[in-house]
């Protein structure tokens, strides 16, 4: 059964362009020009694999869209790409905060919005064939099938994103990581982002998970690293 995108833009022309090459590529469209609509289709059946979200819209913004997408049980797992032509970094970021999962700035080039939404889907595909298995470490608790975390047995609510970026950081403890190697790694393909992104991240990630933040350290100048055992083993 092929996937089913929704593509929430209200430049019509545009839309039409993005609706034409994704189902010459494979997926189902539908195609909402407000945010009133595409909360709606968010709830229709079948519900759509992933939401191509437009940031600026007639009714409100993209960014309080992917919010309330990121905040109902029914679609808190949906995968959201954020498509706008504000490409500044702080606008970037923001949209990341609001629990997109990728950010694609206008005007793009099709085939790169095409392989955004592949890599996107192929990671929601990992997941969810995943079997459930909760990793513990300290007081933190981790299901790697995710996003489920919680701390000292209280769920700590992450977006997908910094859901990743602590799956990374876990999955090489005791490990430096490069500013660099997170982007890449946790950011994907040609994220145009810089490496303030990375420690705007991890200090929202830390502040999230509270009193085990700290199991994040600080490696001055080169990056971060996921301590190798907690605090409490130490010695």
């Amino acid at each position: 059964m092929s996937q089913l995108i929704l593509i929430v833009e209200d430049e019509p022309d545009l839309a039409q362009i993005m609706r034409y090459n994704l189902e010459r590529a494979g997926f189902e469209t539908r195609v909402a020009g407000t945010g009133a609509d595409a909360l709606k289709m968010v709830q229709m059946d079948p519900a759509p694999d992933l939401v191509l979200l437009d940031l600026m819209l007639p009714d409100m913004s993209g960014r309080d869209i992917c919010r309330s997408i990121r905040s109902s049980v029914d679609t808190q797992d949906m995968r959201v790409i954020m498509v706008t032509a504000r490409g500044q970094e702080d606008d970037r970021v923001r949209g990341l905060q609001a629990g997109a999962d990728d950010y694609v700035v206008k005007p793009f080039v099709i085939k790169e919005l095409l392989l955004r939404v592949q890599a996107v889907l192929s990671r929601s595909r990992m997941r969810v064939h995943s079997e459930s298995k909760v990793v513990r470490f300290g007081a933190l608790s981790v299901d790697e099938a995710g996003p489920q975390v919680w701390v000292n047995d209280v769920s700590v609510d992450l977006t997908p994103l910094e859901f990743r970026l602590l799956m990374t950081l876990m999955s090489r403890k005791g490990r430096v990581q490069y500013r660099d190697q997170l982007l890449d790694d946790v950011w994907g393909v040609n994220a145009g982002l810089t490496s303030r992104t990375v420690d705007v991240q991890i200090k929202r990630l830390r502040t999230k998970l509270g009193e085990v933040g700290d199991y994040i350290e600080t490696i001055r100048g080169l990056g971060y690293r996921f301590r190798d055992r907690p605090p409490t083993d130490a010695g």
